[in-house]
């Protein structure tokens, strides 16, 4: 029973992306024809509300053909106007991701990059919002890092777009007053936000991985393991601005979960260190005679809040105890 359960489910997923596939590709055909209406018979011809008024006469019991679900087909095929990519990329995504697209992007290429994103990593579409709204690709790739000297290509490509600047750790409810430790304990709390705001590939390893060398014992702050780039990393958290001697430390980590935990087929240990601030030339310095795949980038909480609203805002353990208490 359990893997016929499994199998009707799978079926059920790909039916439902099939007609979520085809529903796009008649929105995009229904706007070719629309731009073509308009262009031989001009804009004071009201082409949509006629038509939208024809096709739900026509199939009453079918929703999407408003006057403004129309509006949006027409922009839909006006950004997208190859049928070859809309075929083979964008009728992958939801309509409603598209809509999301539309109308929080400006240029093609945004809008390209964010529907590539989203079919890869199989966002919602919540996520996508979240995603334009954190502004994912303008810090995509970013952090100061020195790994086209200490990696081979391609992971060497492949771990810089892996890593963003600033990280936004807004969801954990700090303010910058925020000690490192607190940091650290709320995003352990916050697992699941804190690996969508890493990125695609992440798992979480530990907090306070130990580390026994000669007898002393050390501890890494987190520690992860990445999929894609088939390694270890090694997060550091400094509440202050980064000084060069943060990477003296962050190395010796390297070192020890490269000689204690990695395994003959994991590729070398990449270190993070993230600092609320940083001077980006000091970085690039404290860099450069660095052999190990490290990492730097800004971390951002939320602004400091009034000392009278930090006293009248519902704490993150009330509101989900509120939420919990809904009904379904």
């Amino acid at each position: 029973m359990a893997d016929l359960n499994s199998r009707i489910h799978s079926a059920q997923q790909r039916a439902a992306l099939a007609v979520s596939r085809e529903l796009v590709l008649l929105y995009w055909q229904i706007a070719r024809d629309i731009l073509a209406r308009q262009a031989e018979q001009g804009w004071g011809t009201k082409v949509i509300e006629r038509l939208a008024h024809d096709l739900r006469m026509a199939f009453p019991d079918m929703k999407g053909f408003s006057p403004r679900n129309l509006k949006y087909m027409r922009a839909f095929a006006e950004a997208w106007p190859e049928a070859e990519f809309v075929q083979q990329a964008v009728a992958q995504v939801p309509w409603g991701h598209t809509l999301v697209l539309l109308d929080r992007l400006n240029t093609e290429a945004e809008r390209r990059w964010y529907a590539a994103q989203a079919i890869e990593h199989n966002w919602s579409r919540n996520v996508l919002v979240m995603q334009i709204e954190t502004r994912l690709l303008e810090r995509s790739g970013t952090a100061v890092t020195n790994f086209p000297a200490s990696l081979p290509k391609p992971q060497s490509d492949l771990a810089h777009e892996s890593l963003k600047e600033p990280y936004r750790f807004d969801f954990l409810g700090l303010t910058d007053e925020a000690q490192e430790r607190d940091i650290e304990h709320a995003l352990v709390k916050h697992v699941t936000e804190f690996l969508l705001e890493l990125g695609a590939g992440f798992a979480f390893v530990g907090r306070q991985v130990l580390l026994d060398v000669g007898g002393d014992e050390f501890f890494i702050d987190l520690l992860f393991y990445h999929l894609k780039l088939r390694c270890y990393v090694v997060i550091e958290l400094k509440a202050g601005k980064f000084k060069p001697e943060h990477l003296g430390q962050l190395g010796f980590y390297l070192t020890a979960v490269d000689r204690q935990v990695k395994s003959e087929q994991d590729n070398p240990t990449i270190g993070l260190l993230l600092c609320k601030s940083k001077n980006k030339v000091v970085a690039e310095y404290a860099l450069g005679d660095k052999t190990q795949p490290m990492g730097i980038a800004e971390y951002k909480l939320l602004e400091s809040l009034p000392a009278e609203l930090q006293t009248s805002l519902p704490s993150i353990e009330q509101i989900e105890r509120e939420l919990g208490d809904l009904p379904d």
